[in-house]
């Protein structure tokens, strides 16, 4: 927990609770913990475990039956941190859904595959950076917060795990959707500059240069060298008549 900083008025957003470990060793340090479970049988068991385990927090828990992909509205105070152990084949996408829809998240502190947890954590230059790494620096500061051994669970797991965390800030200057329009079309080929990375986004190799010069690039860059702020910059220039 203090891995996680929280403090006592922290609401805890938690995706998957399973068993309920991670949600027992929450409740004495949160004000609430939501917890997000799409499967119905461990949503229905996991209040029974605290109210027989930890009957006096039972009351800061509330448990939504969903999943965490389409959750839009929680119930209950606005959660400020997210302190999960995430499923490792949609961590990413869990991650940045409940950035962007719950902005009430301050911070987070989640559980993922090692490789996601680089890749997350990249830095602009490095061979790990990529989608990930530039969608959640859109929120907020990322890192490294810890390794975790396959052997410390219960089956053990083919893969090393990793905590990442990432303490949200205020957005690039620019719009989001259209900022990750040009991340997603400048890594569809990242072996390649951008002036031809970005030609379908662009419209032609030569908009992809207008638009790249505009913004202070060089066409002759590729996207893993640019920055987030970098492509909120290059979204915000202007679109090339054909």
């Amino acid at each position: 927990m203090k891995t996680a900083g929280l403090q006592p008025g922290d609401v805890v957003l938690e995706v998957g609770p399973g068993l309920g470990s991670l949600t027992l060793g929450l409740l004495p340090h949160a004000a609430h913990v939501t917890a997000v479970e799409i499967d119905p049988r461990l949503a229905a068991q996991l209040p029974v475990t605290v109210a027989a385990r930890m009957p006096e927090f039972a009351d800061r828990l509330t448990v939504v039956e969903a999943d965490a992909l389409r959750v839009r509205d929680l119930p209950g105070p606005p959660p400020t941190a997210l302190v999960a152990n995430l499923p490792y084949n949609v961590a990413v996408p869990v991650l940045l859904h409940l950035l962007e829809t719950v902005p009430t998240l301050e911070r987070a502190l989640i559980l993922v595959q090692a490789e996601v947890a680089e890749r997350l954590a990249a830095a602009p230059g490095s061979a790990a950076y990529g989608i990930p790494s530039v969608k959640a620096a859109w929120y907020g500061e990322v890192r490294r917060a810890g390794a975790i051994g396959r052997r410390v669970f219960w089956p053990e797991p083919n893969v090393d795990s990793g905590l990442v965390s990432l303490v949200r800030r205020p957005p690039p200057e620019g719009d989001r959707r259209a900022t990750f329009a040009a991340v997603d079309a400048a890594f569809a080929t990242r072996r390649k500059g951008l002036r031809a990375a970005l030609a379908p986004w662009a419209g032609s190799p030569a908009a992809a240069e207008t638009r790249l010069r505009a913004a202070g690039i060089d066409p002759a860059t590729r996207g893993e060298k640019l920055s987030v702020t970098d492509f909120a910059r290059l979204a915000a220039t202007e679109p090339v008549a054909p």
